[in-house]
């Protein structure tokens, strides 16, 4: 009979906090809330979260989601994703007297009531954030056409078209790169010296802290892992974060079966983390798949505790 052939050792540094924010857990905790409430079918606009394993299990609960507000029936209630809607949405689901529930993160909200107050003082604004993104496409529909102006590299500070240099705000996207911004920023200042910023840090405390702990980690790996949607930006983020830091293979991954085992070959050291919508099943799923190959240490890289809950909405709180 022949001994099995033992395990390479491995050590996996995991990061925390990683996985689920407040927001995120608001968001899916309304969905969820809606179905009680309301029953199946609850209609939601846009992925609820960035994350498939999250959606496809809301999906088998009753909800269903579209990409507009034109594809829901007047007589089912609708939610709107974590990531913010333009105002426009609301007000369409108000002028068809839809029942409708605002999962947009607080943080984002907050973002949100920011650029309407400089609009108010008459100020335009500069959103540093993605194209495209559902965040940026929300936050800048706030206001009307014109009033918010898109920066997403340094290079494009250069080349943005004011209506009044000295009459100028910024905000940015919850889940960017702070380094990244911190650099879009100073070139935005040495342009415009009088531009307003916010008073506290636009990028999340979630964001931040997934960031901080990656940069903890990094230094110990040969390879980073990180857990999340290719939709996902606070993820995306978080892969350059760790190369940044000095851990040249880092990949995104959805769940275990995306790992690219043949890369890893040789390593003895990964870090482990995951993006704010990515579930702690899923992070668990990763480190069973590498027990299973490796004699594994697990090794907690902790930078900071969170403890943040946001309520959900007054709607789902009292009986239908």
């Amino acid at each position: 009979m022949e001994t099995p052939t033992p395990k390479p050792p491995l050590t996996l540094y995991l990061a925390a906090p990683r996985g689920f924010c407040a927001g995120v857990d608001r968001a899916i905790k309304i969905v969820e809330m809606a179905l009680e409430k309301w029953g199946a079918p609850v209609y939601v606009r846009h992925e609820i979260v960035h994350n498939k394993y999250v959606v496809d299990d809301l999906r088998e609960k009753g909800a269903v989601f579209v990409e507009e507000l034109e594809e829901c029936p007047d007589d089912r209630p609708v939610i709107f994703s974590a990531h913010g809607v333009p105002k426009a949405v609301p007000a369409e689901a108000a002028k068809r007297e839809m029942i409708y529930v605002d999962a947009t993160c607080p943080l984002v909200s907050k973002v949100h009531i920011e650029a309407a107050r400089h609009h108010e003082n008459g100020l335009q604004m500069i959103m540093i954030g993605h194209a495209g993104h559902p965040e940026t496409v929300g936050t800048m529909g706030q206001l009307p056409e014109g009033e918010v102006l898109l920066v997403e590299t340094v290079a494009d500070v250069a080349g943005v078209e004011v209506r009044d240099p000295d009459k100028l705000a910024f905000v940015t996207q919850t889940t960017l790169s702070i380094d990244d911004t911190v650099d879009i920023v100073t070139a935005l200042r040495a342009r415009f010296p009088n531009i307003v910023g916010p008073h506290k840090e636009d990028i999340c405390y979630a964001t931040t802290n997934r960031q901080e702990a990656v940069k903890a980690a990094a230094p110990h790996c040969e390879a980073m892992l990180v857990v999340g949607a290719p939709n996902s930006s606070n993820s995306k983020r978080l892969v350059e974060v760790a190369r940044k830091a000095g851990c040249s293979y880092s990949q995104l991954v959805q769940r275990a079966a995306d790992i690219d085992w043949r890369s890893l070959e040789g390593v003895r050291s990964v870090g482990i983390t995951a993006g704010a919508s990515a579930p702690e099943a899923l992070i668990d799923e990763v480190i069973d798949s590498f027990r299973a190959r490796y004699d594994t240490t697990v090794e907690l890289v902790e930078t900071a505790q969170e403890d943040v809950e946001f309520k959900v909405p007054r709607v789902l709180r009292i009986p239908a």
